[in-house]
Order: C-alpha cells, then sequence, then structure tokens
C-alpha cells in the first residue's frame, strides 16, 4: 500500500516538490511508495505549472490534514497562519509532517515539537534552512556525536547577492537592491532580508539543533546590511577583509551561555566564507573532533527546496515502512529546555569603526586615550582621507567586550573634534 501525502500550497515550491515525486526515473525507488493523494490551494481558478486531477486539489485546507488516509502533511503555504495551526491540527490527527515554513518553526517551534513528541510523530524541516543544502539532518545525525562549538552562516542569498555585487561594482546599497529587485533576486517588501529577520529565523533553528536547546527567537540579536556603504566595503577591501551578512551561534565552553547573532561583518579574505558569492549560501560548523565542516549550495529556489522536503518525505516512508512501535531518537525532538542567550553587550570581538572628525591635531592621540580608560586595545589605525572639510579615520580593534566598547564610544561622540561615527561594524 502506498503512502498517501497531503500537500499544504502549489507555489513555486510546491510545484517543485510535486514535480519532482513525480519523475522518479533514475531517482530512489521510495518514491514509487509515494502517492499525492491531496493538495490544497487558495485558488481553483490560478494557472499552474504542473496538471493533476480535480479529485486531488481542494481549497479545504483542513480537511487534507484531518483525512484519515493522509499518512504525511507537506507544509509549503509559507506565513504563519494558518501554516501553524493546520500543522498543529495534523500532529493532532497524528500525521508526520515536513514543513520549509522556517518562520513558523522559529516563532513556534516549542509548540510544535511538544505536540508532536507528544503524539509519537516527527516534525520535519530540512528545507527551511539553506534551501537544498543538507544541513539539518547532518547536524542532528551525522555531527551528533560533536561537540559543536560554533555554527557560521552566510544563510541570506538576497543581501549576499547585495553585498557581492556593492564589492564587485562599488555600488550603493540603494542601487544595487533597485536591481536586484528589479532581477527577482529580492522581494518587493525586502525587509525580511536586509534587516537580518530571516537569517534570524534561519540559525534560531541552527543554534537549536547544535547546541542541543530551544531558542527563542527574541533573544536573538539582529542586525542587517542597510548601513553598509560602498566606503565600508572599500575599506574592508584595503584592510584585508571582505563584507557578509553572517548568522553565527557560538559557545565557548559547555557550562557558558550561547551568542546567537544577525549582522553584517568583515570576515577575512582567506576565510572559507569570504569566498561565498551572489546567492550561494553556506554553512560552517566547528566542533570537537570534526574539525571545520562547509556546507554550501543554493539556499533557495524550486528545485533546490523542493529535493530537501523530498529527502524529508522519504525518510517519513521509509520510517513508516518499518515498525511503528518506537520512535527514531534521531528525528524526535529530544530538548525541552531553553537556552541561555548571553546579551549582546556581553559578546567579546574586533571592531571596525569609521570616524569623520574635524582636521585638527591630535585626534587620533585623543582617540586612543579614550579607548584605552575602557580597555580597548587598537590593532590598525588608518586616516586616508577627506570627506569635504572632515578627515575620514578608521580603527579596527583587538578583542574587546562590546559593552566596553560602545562606552568608549559613548564618551568619544561628546569630544569636540568627533563629528559623526558613520560606520561600526564587527569583524570575525
Amino acid at each position: 500500500m502506498g503512502i498517501k501525502l497531503g500537500i499544504l500550497g502549489l507555489g513555486t515550491v510546491g510545484t517543485g516538490t510535486v514535480e519532482l515525486l513525480s519523475d522518479g526515473t533514475g531517482r530512489h525507488p521510495l518514491l514509487s511508495e509515494i502517492e499525492i493523494y491531496r493538495v490544497g490551494v487558495r485558488s481553483l481558478d490560478k494557472p499552474r505549472q504542473v496538471t493533476l486531477p480535480d479529485s486531488v486539489i481542494t481549497t479545504d485546507l483542513e480537511s487534507i490534514v484531518t483525512d484519515p488516509q493522509v499518512d504525511i502533511v507537506v507544509e509549503l503555504m509559507g506565513g504563519l497562519e494558518p501554516a501553524r495551526s493546520l500543522i498543529l491540527k495534523a500532529i493532532q490527527c497524528g500525521k508526520h509532517v515536513v514543513t520549509a515554513n522556517k518562520a513558523v518553526i522559529s516563532r513556534f517551534g516549542d509548540e510544535i515539537f511538544t505536540a508532536a513528541n507528544q503524539a509519537g510523530v516527527y516534525v520535519m524541516l530540512e528545507a527551511a534552512v539553506g534551501g537544498g543544502i543538507p544541513v539539518v539532518r547532518p547536524l542532528k545525525q551525522s555531527l551528533s556525536v560533536n561537540r559543536i562549538n560554533t555554527v557560521t552562516g552566510i544563510v541570506n542569498g538576497t543581501t549576499n547577492y547585495i553585498l557581492t555585487r556593492m564589492r564587485s561594482e562599488g555600488g550603493n546599497f540603494d542601487d544595487v537592491l533597485a536591481d536586484a529587485q528589479r532581477l527577482g533576486y529580492a522581494e518587493a517588501d525586502p525587509t525580511a532580508d536586509v534587516d537580518g529577520l530571516d537569517a534570524a529565523d534561519k540559525i534560531a533553528i541552527l543554534a537549536s539543533l547544535a547546541f542541543d536547546g530551544r531558542i527563542k527567537l527574541e533573544d536573538v540579536y539582529c542586525e542587517g546590511i542597510r548601513q553598509v556603504s560602498k566606503t565600508d566595503i572599500a575599506y574592508a577591501d584595503k584592510l584585508g577583509f571582505v563584507i557578509k551578512l553572517l548568522a553565527i551561534a557560538h559557545q565557548d565552553n559547555l557550562s557558558a551561555p550561547l551568542s546567537v547573532r544577525v549582522h553584517p561583518t568583515l570576515v577575512p579574505t582567506d576565510h572559507p566564507l569570504a569566498s561565498i558569492n551572489g546567492v550561494y549560501n553556506a554553512i560552517l560548523v566547528e566542533g570537537e573532533p570534526i574539525g571545520q565542516v562547509m556546507f554550501f549550495g543554493p539556499g533557495a529556489g524550486a528545485g533546490a527546496t523542493a529535493s530537501a522536503v523530498c529527502s524529508d518525505i522519504l525518510n517519513l516512508v521509509a520510517e513508516l515502512k518499518l515498525s511503528t512501535e518506537n520512535a527514531n531518537p534521531l528525528l524526535t525532538c529530544r530538548h525541552h529546555d531553553y537556552s541561555q542567550i548571553a546579551p549582546i553587550e556581553e559578546l567579546v570581538t574586533r571592531f571596525y569603526a569609521r570616524f569623520l572628525t574635524k582636521d585638527q591635531p591630535g585626534v587620533i592621540g585623543k582617540l586612543g586615550t579614550c579607548f584605552g580608560k575602557y580597555g580597548v586595545s587598537l590593532e590598525s589605525v588608518v586616516q586616508t582621507g577627506f570627506q569635504g572639510e572632515l578627515a575620514e579615520i578608521v580603527v579596527v580593534t583587538h578583542d574587546v567586550r562590546e559593552g566596553d566598547f560602545r562606552q568608549a564610544l559613548a564618551e568619544i561622540r561628546s569630544l569636540d573634534p568627533i563629528h559623526s561615527i558613520p560606520s561600526l561594524l564587527r569583524v570575525l
């Protein structure tokens, strides 16, 4: 008897999933065990790229998740509601769930996985992070014997595309963003991407998997790329860095709180993530004893995301064909308590700062004195030009506690020669 799927949503990813499931030639033989039993859509009249029997398509989404014939519910609608409610209803009805919905998982994972554990079903989410890049299952299974200390990712293709073009062409953020929107690489409303919100959803999920604790999304520090200028990118290049929007989860030791954050970062040009350009994604995992492992590939798109969705479906099909008496511990969510998240003020990192100052003697000395007062050690100081009548000074610090650095900046802002601090970025 075949495994019956109920698919919610027939947009870009839903269409890609149906096409992939329908074309089993040269693919895994388990695909032949799958029947696309019901597909839920918002409108029956919308033109579609795939042809399905009329009896399969319905606008009654709840009837799919409650149908006793459906074995696996595949949620590909996106958005928070009704996706969340339908996932929970499917779980309540004893159905396994596959989802590509990072927003729902990052915000309501506690509720969803608690319900799934109680119901004895699995919620699979490989497609929620990194498109077609297999990273969720490796963190849950292949790397599970490692002590992970850091997960660092370029997990948003839109911002990586924008920063790549700003660097290669010397363009302004606004101009490159407008062109990215015209080409379809950025949404009409780019807020979730350029303000780091999409990356925050993804690093919350990755941190939960890597560090074995649930993550509250509001604890994730989030900073986007709107403030990154072509001037900063040019200075970073001179100093041996590229600027990337990084999503980082790090833990110094097993008793320390996690640092979970998203922000633009100066990355050394010889770092593995420095060469990840365009719309591509990459996730670098560091742990013991494995060392460094990097996952790289397309972070979005119908084919890539459908690949991840279908891999989860196949895993559940295999599970359903086995004995269902005992749950597979590699597939269930095993953590129940929230992780302690370190406040951003406690972060120890290097900083890049660009100052505009009056053209007076002794300005660099005053900066050094003020930084020294708060224990901020400078790795480099560069004064290379002017903007109008104002001198431009760029500093890169050694490792410093963020709270101490912010205190130093507050005092520096009050100094008479300081006109402004137009840029402040963290250095990897």
